[in-house]
C-alpha cells in the first residue's frame, strides 16, 4: 500500500461535503508515490504513505510545526517549501481533517488570485 486508504476515504467524504465551487474543482492524480488533491490545478493535500501533505501559506507555517504530530515535508532529503506533513496521530477527528484541508485550500486559492 502506497498510501493510507482510510485517509483517501475520510478525505473524499470531507470534500462531498464541501460547496459544489469547492468540490467541483478539486482533482485527485496520483504523485509522489501517492495522491495530490489539486484545487484549480494547484496542490492543496496529499497522501502519502500514512501522513498527510498539506500545502500552507508561508505565515501560517511557524503556527503549524508546533504540533507534535506536524513535521516539515522532506520527501526528497531536502524540505519542501510550504509543505508539512501530518501524521495519523493529528488526523483523529473529521474536524482535524477539515482544518489541514481548509490550509491546504487557503493556499492553493492564495495561487490562483
Amino acid at each position: 500500500m502506497a498510501y493510507n486508504l482510510q485517509i483517501e476515504k475520510e478525505l473524499n467524504e470531507l470534500l462531498m461535503e464541501l460547496e459544489p465551487e469547492v468540490s467541483e474543482n478539486i482533482r485527485v492524480k496520483k504523485m509522489f508515490g501517492g495522491l495530490a488533491y489539486l484545487y484549480g490545478g494547484k496542490m492543496t493535500v496529499g497522501i502519502l504513505k500514512d501522513s498527510l501533505i498539506v500545502r500552507v501559506v508561508p505565515e501560517k507555517m511557524e503556527a503549524c510545526l508546533e504540533a507534535d504530530w506536524v513535521s516539515p515535508m522532506d520527501f526528497t532529503g531536502k524540505v519542501m517549501k510550504e509543505f508539512v506533513q501530518v501524521s495519523v496521530a493529528g488526523l483523529k477527528t473529521k474536524k482535524d481533517l477539515r482544518h489541514w484541508l481548509e490550509l491546504g485550500l487557503e493556499h492553493a486559492k492564495s495561487k490562483l488570485e
